[in-house]
């Protein structure tokens, strides 16, 4: 009986390990720390006069560039390290000036033949490479105070269509609305037009002398739908505002009910990404009230520019931002920032039917600013506990006369900057926070505690990988060389699936790596303690071999399932490092399996399986 594969098994393990070289190779060549320039101009461009400004900028300040070039994106400005990437932002943002956009950036090193067949580097998680970590709460009580306040303005509507009197319209803190009438008979006929075209809500009626309520609030199932749409709404909305800032592999993901995490590696700039992330800045477009307007319908708002006027706008909201589909930041006829607004259908629609009867009138732009205020309380036990309390901050944009109908596109000045304009713009875009969200954590990981790391986790992986190949080669001997191989091959094969994968690779990620490898030998043990039993047994070298391979074979597949199993649990309900062990633990798993089932075999076939009763060195 001879141990050997047919031809093609041979080839197939060969062409399987080049294709795990190839897609590995990229991880020795890590992206280069970068500034990416851009302008806030159309009429201004990034070019070689722009670079050279750059550099005699950092020249001067003692920091070290390694590259720069013009590219279709404008410019890149490459560092030898993320302390001089991190050190030169400012430096360059105060040479360029406001008309340039200067973000930081990761560029890639791999070379043209290798990303042409879609080959990349294993990317690094947040505590290798450094940056910033957040644990946003968000706030569901406000969401569905925001919703009632929604609702309020449609029975408004609703009752004036019905002729129904009423005398004010109060939402409470407690997401429970108020409507106050001053006869019995206009009480019970809202009532009856509420609850037919709102049945979604819960009604009470009161009375107190002679006003009469209705108290209006969400039923159980109304509300967890509220809570539960601002959480997926609110995770969403980050994740499009994440993108916006242009962070290499972020991580915003929901922890318990009303927890998010988000994660931005390579950023560290924390009160740039607080201020776009924990930004809850929403528009209102209102019609300015007439002289003769109810003063429960009005609210006499100031203007954000600090001058101090005042106007008095009509409570109820003809558009918010919600209905915002795009939006863009420029420059106006004057050189002064604006934004241009592109409204959904159905914004379109209703933005057209209010000012088709308002020309002339003015209309403002209500800027929507959610802020809380925490102050600490000593209970009577000692304990000080936190409270915190929410509000909402409003400021006029613009005031402008509405000469024509409006549409589904049009513009808004008056804002101070174009930093705010281009903020502005990037929110709008990303959509409108369904609830406020609280910063709860806020941890920083500098880029030198990730190299740091990095060093720290590529030292233990040395240090297990020799220990294991010396103990075998000592114990298993020309086995134990074929084991060593399978075992540096089974790395290399991990990091060609992270890799192809996108995988992000974390300091438990590479935990994972050193316990895969002693999993990895770990097969080859059971199944050479079998060969060696085997031969003690009398049986023949080439029997001994297929008997040890087949027999142990089961026991390897059953213990590598089971770890397996846990392995994606883990996954799937894991967050941040977990995830990272989770993945490179399941993926090593797999790839343990090859190389020390199929390619150790194919090693010993070649060596050993073409001659009878050869002595096995093992």
């Amino acid at each position: 009986m001879l141990n050997k594969y047919p031809l093609w098994k041979y080839l197939l393990i060969l062409l399987v390990i080049a294709l795990g070289v190839i897609y590995a190779l990229p991880n020795l060549y890590p992206d280069d720390p970068a500034l990416q320039l851009s302008t806030q101009k159309s009429t201004t461009v990034v070019d070689q006069r722009t670079l050279a400004t750059a550099e005699k900028a950092l020249q001067d300040a003692g920091i070290e560039l390694k590259e720069a070039e013009v590219t279709s994106a404008g410019g890149t400005l490459r560092f030898n390290s993320g302390e001089d990437q991190l050190a030169a932002k400012p430096v360059i943002s105060a040479a360029l000036g406001e008309s340039y956009v200067v973000a930081l950036n990761l560029v890639p090193t791999t070379p043209d033949w290798l990303s042409s067949i879609g080959a990349g580097p294993a990317k690094l998680g947040l505590d290798l490479r450094g940056g910033v970590h957040f644990l946003l709460e968000v706030d569901t009580p406000a969401a569905l105070k925001q919703r009632l306040d929604v609702a309020a303005s449609e029975m408004k509507n609703a009752m004036r269509t019905e002729r129904i009197r009423y005398r004010s319209v109060e939402v409470s803190n407690n997401a429970v609305m108020s409507i106050r009438f001053l006869r019995e008979a206009d009480q019970q006929a809202a009532l009856d037009v509420l609850e037919d075209q709102f049945p979604e809500y819960v009604y009470n009626t009161t009375d107190s002398g002679n006003e009469f309520f209705v108290d209006v609030s969400f039923t159980e199932a109304a509300s967890a739908e509220v809570e539960a749409y601002a959480l997926q709404q609110n995770l969403t909305t980050l994740r499009n505002r994440v993108n916006e800032l242009g962070v290499a592999e972020p991580l915003v993901q929901r922890q318990g009910s009303n927890r998010i995490v988000v994660e931005l590696p390579g950023v560290q700039d924390t009160a740039a990404a607080k201020r776009i992330i924990g930004a809850t800045a929403n528009l209102e477009f209102r019609l300015e009230a007439g002289l003769d307007a109810n003063a429960g319908d009005v609210d006499t708002l100031t203007f954000r520019d600090g001058s101090g006027r005042t106007a008095r706008l009509e409570r109820d909201i003809i558009i918010t931002g919600d209905s915002v589909s795009d939006a863009s930041s420029s420059f106006d006829e004057n050189g002064r920032p604006q934004v241009n607004i592109s409204l959904d259908g159905k914004g379109g629609s209703q933005m057209a039917r209010v000012t088709r009867t308002a020309v002339g009138r003015n209309m403002a732009v209500v800027f929507i600013e959610h802020k809380s205020r925490s102050r600490f309380v000593e209970g009577e036990d000692g304990k000080v506990t936190e409270v915190r309390r929410s509000y909402s901050e409003r400021g006029i944009i613009s005031l402008a006369t509405i000469q024509t109908t409006l549409g589904n596109s049009f513009r808004i000045t008056g804002l101070d900057s174009p930093r705010e304009s281009s903020e502005l713009a990037l929110l709008l875009r990303a959509g409108a926070l369904a609830a406020p969200i609280y910063f709860v954590e806020e941890r920083t990981i500098g880029p030198s505690l990730g190299a740091e790391n990095i060093r720290l986790g590529v030292l233990s992986a040395q240090i297990g990988l020799l220990v294991v190949m010396a103990f075998m080669l000592v114990y298993y001997k020309v086995f134990g060389l074929f084991a060593n191989i399978s075992l540096g091959l089974n790395i290399v094969l991990l990091m060609a699936c992270m890799s192809l994968m996108s995988a992000t690779l974390t300091l438990p990620g590479i935990a994972g790596i050193v316990l895969t490898m002693g999993m990895a030998v770990d097969a080859n043990v059971l199944i050479f303690s079998r060969i060696r039993e085997e031969l003690k047994a009398g049986l023949p070298s080439q029997q001994a071999i297929h008997s040890g391979f087949n027999r142990a074979f089961t026991t390897i597949l059953d213990a590598n399932i089971t770890t397996l199993l846990v392995a994606v649990i883990l996954f799937a309900v894991g967050t941040g490092p977990v995830k990272g062990f989770a993945v490179t633990l399941s993926l090593g798993i797999l790839t343990s399996m090859f190389t020390a089932i199929v390619v150790t075999r194919a090693q010993i076939n070649l060596v050993y399986g073409g001659r009878k009763n050869k002595r096995l060195f093992i």
